[in-house]
């Protein structure tokens, strides 16, 4: 099992130092990150937490996932791997179709 952590429908309120809080309980948290819009640079309403031992993040999963936290029914369960998406906004000549008039 791996000790990185997906942390799901958190409070637009939620800064890393209350994951950290939240999760220290059941061990010892390596890491605590909220994940921000790159542009705007608000809360998306989930995050990520490393613990330090497995078995701490198998306890922490046990414990709070679907548990109530600032207001909201949080998700709590290993984190996958992040999918190799191309980057950027498509591409091509944009709409249109149809031949070129000139």
């Amino acid at each position: 099992m791996s000790n990185k952590l997906y942390v799901g429908n958190l409070s637009f309120d939620t800064g890393e130092e209350d994951l950290q809080e939240l999760f220290a309980a059941h061990g010892e948290v390596v890491s605590a990150r909220v994940i921000t819009d790159r542009d705007t640079g608000r809360p998306r309403g989930f995050g990520f937490v490393e613990m330090a031992q497995d078995e701490d993040a198998q306890k922490a999963i046990q414990s709070l996932d679907g548990q109530e936290f600032m207001g909201r029914n949080i998700k709590v369960n290993v984190a996958q791997p992040r999918e190799n998406r191309p980057r950027g906004g498509g591409g091509g000549r944009g709409g249109g179709g149809g031949r070129d008039r000139w």
